[in-house]
């Protein structure tokens, strides 16, 4: 290809215009309304380097725990000119970089977390409430690549601030390792629609004023922040409506009042802020940011913009006397003197104390013999200025034990709190205790006649339809974005989840009824006599059409209780729209079928096994209340294709009834045939779901869906099994 010089004096681009960035126009970006499946490939094994044969989860049991903790200790008062220590003490930085990985989870779709080491890739690594992190993972990079692939940049993340606090004094509570890192960009995670960082926060809102009218399922107030504004709502300082804000957001982080309190005092006992300059000469986010620069974000090339003179945050100053010791010294401070608000170097609002005395100011960060005002934000002055906030300080600052009880625990939650049931923790560090928010489930019985319990099931009275609903509803709550929810415990016989809507609680109580006499009679759970029995319904199913099969089963679920059994906590697993048995609670602002992308790639799933999944659960008879909208067969209850090839089939046409209800309709004699609703012909009209509809709708491929369809249903029922 010959190069075109344009009047510019350069040659023509050989590819297409834009098209590899970001700023770029993709090939589908032209209909920004068409269903896009790629939150169900987004971590496809081609973008992984370490091979499909890598298992992090058997790498990291090889690895040298006692090694990599004696290195991360001596990396905390190594100090790097290029980016120096606070004090020569790394700890203040290292435990901001764990606690905003972390930080980013929230309760109501177990998404965000520091579990895949997402905070690498945008957008979190350019947040503004990241800021300078890049420089604490930079720092990590020497330990990252003398260990290797035993250590993942998740389990590092979360390692260096827990050694951190180590370091300074802090006895923890433990360390799990097992976070397995992902390696591009997640694309299922909404963190809001601002089309600008810290837009004001009344967009998340309805009112403002009310924060429990916060957006779901976020949690953070403004887009770039982790938790709260720490100038106050909308930058404007009052320290009872940002407690009322941190109540809101951090509930909406699993944390309760006490554990809110503890969390704040104890990230701000240690480091600093950072404002000592003017925030408009850093340079652009990591993302933005030139070749040159090599990944990092931030950079004052105009001054000195590190050490002393850094800008962050743009409030300045240490919270304590102590910035690199584990004391009491936060509630001291809090308490022993009166605050004022004023103005950091870089402009921020901030609460400095009246009158303090000498010995109780921070020494300079560079020069001992300087000495500055300790700071609060508006969020530690909501430590002192809400009733049950204070009422819950005071009794911190007056048991500093106690105190460094609770946030040694609630630090370790916030830090585990995405990893899943105890059963997934690795190594010698992981603490012995069952704790409420793990979820704990006991062992059961592996050793159970499963013969018996076949054929007792089989003989029930029960349909194919109650046996697969009722497993796929104990199943489905499974979320991968936290490990929470799924079949294992049989917190589908307690509340709340046996008083849900969407599992049909009359309906429900009358299989359990079923089933209950069987799991006593062979001593299994009733958790694995539930998805047993779904088995054996898919298995009798499949026999109608001729083809014997015995689906894979692995015993051993136990059966949670409710003593064991958060109940509050799972009322965010509920499933209110499940398009895998057509049924939603209500209308939603999102689509039908937008909703069952969203299960599907909590489940797991990719889009073929979402596809296979849906045209058999339609044969099955699991639709909610038994509707037999897209029913696209004359013989339920069989495991056919017969979906798949019904609504490929050109002699039907397809009329809108409503927004999500449709008639299929005979061609040639004009009778409606059958019902459907969206999530029913997004498989015939979105062109990537159609080629999978139309693989199985092939004369060829009836024993191919009938094995897909067993493979995917098992991986559901078995993804809580660890």
């Amino acid at each position: 290809m010959s190069k075109k010089a344009d009047p510019a004096g350069l040659s023509k681009c050989p590819v297409m215009h834009g098209g590899m960035t970001r700023a770029g126009t993709s090939n589908t970006g032209w209909w920004p309304n068409s269903l896009n499946l790629d939150i169900l490939h987004q971590h496809d094994a081609k973008t992984d380097p370490t091979g499909q044969t890598f298992n992090y989860r058997e790498a990291v049991v090889s690895l040298d725990f006692d090694g990599i903790k004696k290195d991360l200790h001596a990396l905390m008062t190594d100090s790097q000119g290029w980016w120096p220590a606070d004090w020569g003490h790394y700890g203040g930085l290292m435990i901001r970089m764990a606690w905003h990985a972390a930080g980013s989870y929230r309760t109501s779709d177990g998404r965000g977390g520091a579990g895949t080491g997402n905070q690498r890739f945008a957008p979190l690594n350019s947040w503004p409430d990241n800021t300078n992190l890049d420089k604490a993972r930079r720092l990590l990079w020497p330990i990252k690549k003398k260990y290797g692939n035993k250590i993942s940049w998740a389990d590092l993340i979360i390692l260096s601030g827990t050694v951190a606090y180590e370091s300074m004094g802090l006895k923890t509570f433990g360390f799990a390792f097992g976070r397995e890192d992902i390696w591009h960009p997640e694309k299922d995670t909404y963190w809001g629609d601002e089309q600008e960082w810290l837009a004001p926060s009344d967009t998340r809102y309805e009112d403002v004023s009310n924060p429990s009218t916060l957006e779901n399922p976020l949690a953070a107030v403004q887009m770039g922040l982790i938790y709260v504004n720490p100038q106050g709502v909308n930058g404007q300082p009052n320290p009872v409506k940002t407690a009322e804000q941190i109540r809101e957001t951090f509930a909406r982080m699993a944390m309760d009042d006490e554990e809110t309190v503890a969390l704040t005092a104890g990230g701000h006992t240690v480091g600093k802020c950072h404002g000592n300059g003017n925030a408009e000469l850093l340079g652009p986010e990591p993302e933005a940011a030139e070749l040159a620069d090599q990944g990092l974000g931030w950079i004052n090339h105009s001054v000195r913009g590190i050490g002393r003179n850094t800008v962050t945050s743009g409030i300045e100053g240490a919270w304590t006397t102590h910035p690199t010791q584990w004391d009491n010294g936060y509630f001291y401070l809090l308490f022993t003197y009166d605050w004022e608000l004023r103005r950091s170097p870089a402009g921020a609002l901030q609460w400095e104390p009246v009158d303090i005395k000498e010995e109780d100011m921070t020494v300079d960060v560079e020069d001992p013999s300087v000495r500055h005002n300790p700071i609060m934000t508006d969020a530690d002055m909501a430590m002192i200025k809400d009733p049950k906030y204070r009422k819950i300080s005071e009794r911190f600052y007056d048991d500093p034990d106690y105190f460094s009880e609770v946030f040694a625990r609630v630090w370790f939650k916030l830090t585990h709190r995405d990893m899943g049931p105890k059963e997934r923790y690795i190594g010698p560090f992981a603490p012995k205790e069952d704790l409420l928010w793990q979820d704990p489930v006991p062992t059961g019985n592996k050793n159970f006649d499963l013969n018996a319990a076949r054929a007792k099931i089989a003989s029930s009275g029960l349909s194919v339809g109650d046996m697969v609903a009722t497993a796929w509803d104990s199943a489905r709550t499974f979320r991968g974005s936290d490990y929470r929810g799924g079949a294992n415990g049989a917190r589908i016989c307690l509340s709340p989840q046996k008083d849900w809507q969407g599992n049909e609680p009359k309906r429900l109580n009358r299989v359990l009824s079923a089933l209950n006499p069987i799991a006593k009679e062979v001593g299994a759970s009733i958790s694995d006599i539930i998805v047993l029995a779904g088995n054996v319904g898919i298995e009798k199913a499949a026999r109608a059409t001729g083809f014997e099969t015995t689906i894979p089963f692995s015993p051993g679920r136990g059966d949670a209780t409710s003593a064991t059994t958060d109940a509050a906590s799972f009322e965010p697993l509920e499933v209110v729209a499940d398009g895998f048995r057509n049924w939603q609670k209500e209308d939603y602002a999102v689509s039908a079928e937008e909703l069952m992308l969203d299960h599907a790639q909590l489940l797991g799933l990719t889009a073929p096994e979402m596809t296979v999944l849906v045209g058999g659960m339609r044969m099955l008879g699991t639709n909610y209340g038994g509707t037999k909208h897209g029913v696209f067969t004359k013989t339920e209850g069989v495991l056919s294709n017969d979906f798949f090839v019904n609504l490929t089939d050109m002699n039907n046409a397809w009329n809108s009834v409503s927004n999500n209800l449709f008639e299929i309709v005979d061609r040639g004699t004009g009778s409606v045939k059958w019902t459907a609703t969206r999530v029913d012909l997004v498989f015939g009209s979105n062109s990537i779901l159609r080629s999978y509809a139309e693989f199985y709708a092939q004369d060829d491929n009836g024993l191919k869906f009938i094995t897909d369809f067993i493979a995917a249903w098992t991986k559901v029922m078995n993804a809580d099994r660890y």
